[in-house]
């Protein structure tokens, strides 16, 4: 028992009882150990994170850290978002349904757990997956220093910069997020740094 998760759970006001439940059904699988990471309770198999519980304003649910592999022959994984590329959720909106599908979470942990201890990995997508805006390409072709500054971030970071600046719709807005982090860039920071 991790303390604190222990106290995540005496504290939890709304979704106290399905939060219970899931740790009771997630403690049958004597692979994981209990942790807590992200401020929510996390379930780890040799130190690799396998499920994690967390609550949300009209649902709770398990997040499967490598959801994107498991068969969900049950058709019940939700990807939160679609550039979301490797956790899927199982969300819950009372514990009525947490009861009805415990036979099939436990399926599912399993499964999870045998993709970790198997050692699987989630092919993430890469930078040239990624378009470069016309507006951008525009900036890094004119500042020899931004071009620099932009391809010597981490993988991750362009990316981050990339999705970010392709989300816009319109150019003017991508113009403007492009001036809006030029200086983040050049002082080698991620978006969110």
């Amino acid at each position: 028992m991790n303390i604190q998760a222990e106290h995540f759970f005496e504290k939890a006001k709304k979704w106290n009882e399905e939060f219970r439940l899931l740790r009771e059904i997630i403690g049958q699988n004597k692979s994981l150990e209990e942790d807590f990471k992200w401020m929510h309770p996390c379930y780890t198999f040799e130190g690799k994170n396998v499920v994690l519980i967390h609550g949300f304003k009209y649902y709770c649910a398990l997040l499967f850290h490598k959801g994107a592999l498991l068969k969900d022959t049950k058709n019940i994984l939700i990807q939160q978002t679609e550039n979301v590329q490797s956790a899927r959720q199982i969300r819950f909106t009372n514990i009525t349904e947490i009861i009805k599908l415990s036979p099939f979470i436990r399926e599912y942990i399993t499964e999870a757990v045998e993709i970790e201890r198997a050692g699987k990995k989630i092919e993430m997508k890469k930078v040239s997956d990624y378009p470069i805006p016309p507006e951008f390409q525009k900036a890094l072709d004119e500042d020899e220093v931004l071009n620099k500054a932009f391809y010597s971030l981490t993988p991750g970071r362009q990316k981050g910069y990339l999705f970010y600046f392709n989300q816009a719709k319109q150019s003017k807005t991508r113009e403007i997020r492009i001036e809006k982090y030029h200086q983040h860039i050049l002082d080698g920071k991620g978006i969110d740094d």
